[in-house]
């Protein structure tokens, strides 16, 4: 089976640059990929993005070294199994608030006996190799996002889930949880406080710490924070972000228009 590139690199104590698609387009996703990103995840929770584009998607990652990982929407197992059939090789599940749910998460992603997924890697067999189904359980990653107070709450049992391989922190609904403004740069002691909460248990325990960022330089610091896997923006920020800034820039360095005499 191809190795996950990425599960190295974390499992070395390395850190990892993450790109993150909510367009649906595979053209879009291909130019992301070729950028020198880690990984690249398509989003299919806030993302405008179905299973028929993520298949797409994940075709059009899998052109570069980027590893190809997924947002499912939620903690449910049809779309999950499908889109690693598809050939998603890390899973990044929303709202993860208790064991429970950790636990279930796991079962529906790893083979039996360690969970129940069903057989069927179509694509990801081609993505993976003929042995994929041998070795998946080992090369897949899976995080949980921990992004509630009710989470906070229940973090040492989350991380304590056998086949759970990290927490990756939503900043913006964690804020929102705990009555703040949400943002991807918290400045709130409090939230702040819960973010390197976070990032100590989960590595504590022996797993990777994820996070999502706003920019290079909250990144970095979160990479000092103890952070290994961090994710800047979205590909739709990023367009939005440089498109805005090449028009102030030329509208700075235009010439007015002469004022009108009459």
């Amino acid at each position: 089976m191809r190795k996950n590139e990425l599960r190295k690199t974390l499992a070395g104590g390395g850190t990892v640059l993450n790109g993150w698609l909510s367009l649906a387009n595979s053209y879009s996703a291909e130019i992301m990929a070729h950028q020198g990103f880690d990984s690249v995840t398509i989003d299919l929770q806030h993302g405008a993005v179905d299973y028929p584009a993520a298949v797409g998607m994940l075709q059009a990652i899998s052109t570069t070294a980027a590893v190809p990982m997924v947002r499912v929407p939620w903690n449910e197992p049809i779309l999950t199994a499908k889109l690693l059939d598809a050939g998603a090789y890390g899973v990044i599940c929303p709202m993860i608030n208790s064991k429970a749910q950790a636990e279930a998460l796991v079962n529906v992603c790893r083979y039996p006996p360690r969970g129940a997924r069903s057989f069927g890697p179509n694509r990801a067999v081609l993505y993976g190799g003929a042995d994929y189904w041998q070795h998946a359980d080992e090369e897949i990653l899976l995080f949980a996002m921990v992004e509630t107070r009710e989470a906070l709450a229940n973090l040492e049992e989350i991380v304590s889930v056998d086949g759970l391989d990290g927490v990756y922190v939503g900043p913006s609904d964690l804020s929102l949880s705990m009555g703040k403004t949400p943002t991807l740069d918290p400045q709130d002691g409090e939230v702040v406080s819960a973010i390197k909460k976070i990032c100590a248990s989960t590595r504590k325990n022996g797993k990777f710490a994820g996070v999502h960022t706003d920019s290079a330089k909250t990144a970095i610091r979160r990479f000092g924070d103890g952070y290994q896997l961090c994710t800047i923006l979205n590909d739709a920020r990023l367009l939005a972000n440089a498109a805005a800034a090449a028009v102030r820039e030329a509208r700075g360095e235009m010439p007015q228009a002469a004022a009108k005499t009459y």
